[in-house]
């Protein structure tokens, strides 16, 4: 255990939220996360994408179509001089999902499930890591897991926040490289 992380979620912090981004023409990336993300690797970080994706269980696109998408997001990535070292999705939904899809899977946020797949599968440490969302079951997902620093990126929403999140707040991306 011996890498410290950078987890992102995808919609609303890697992508503009549009809901349920499937397509390339409607992914459009925020303000900030390629600068973020090569400060994270200057400062010695791996990056992993953590992000629900119940548009899959509840059919509105397949994963074949999330799969194209990723790719295709990775590969900008790497234009940009980033490398993500993986993307774990949960395309469960235990209420609205269909078929195979609708159950209440460990890797859903916010359970930990995909942090603690990282986790096991690249020696992260966690007490070194942060994660930056922008729901509060993100941070919660984060929290559970035992993440050291949660950020929720509240951009220029004007989100109510649960005053049980103990987590930080920013309004751009840029302030967040003042975490790493």
């Amino acid at each position: 255990m011996n890498h410290k992380a950078l987890l992102l979620d995808r919609d609303g912090v890697i992508n503009v939220d549009h809901g349920y981004v499937y397509r390339q023409e409607d992914f459009q990336f925020v303000d900030g996360i390629f600068e973020l993300c090569r400060e994270a690797i200057a400062s010695g970080y791996l990056i992993f994408v953590i992000t629900n994706q119940a548009g899959i269980g509840r059919g509105y696109y397949t994963e074949a179509d999330f799969d194209y998408l990723t790719r295709w997001m990775l590969n900008e990535f790497l234009v940009q001089g980033v490398l993500i070292s993986k993307v774990y999705s949960s395309p469960f939904h235990s209420v609205h999902g269909l078929g195979k899809y609708k159950k209440d899977d460990e890797s859903r946020k916010p359970r930990p499930g995909m942090i603690h797949q990282a986790v096991n599968e690249f020696g992260i440490n966690l007490s070194e890591s942060v994660l930056i969302g922008d729901k509060c079951t993100d941070i919660e997902a984060g929290q559970n897991a035992g993440v050291r620093t949660n950020i929720l990126y509240i951009g220029d929403s004007d989100l109510r926040l649960d005053s049980k999140l103990n987590c930080y707040f920013v309004s751009t991306l840029n302030e967040a490289k003042f975490f790493l």
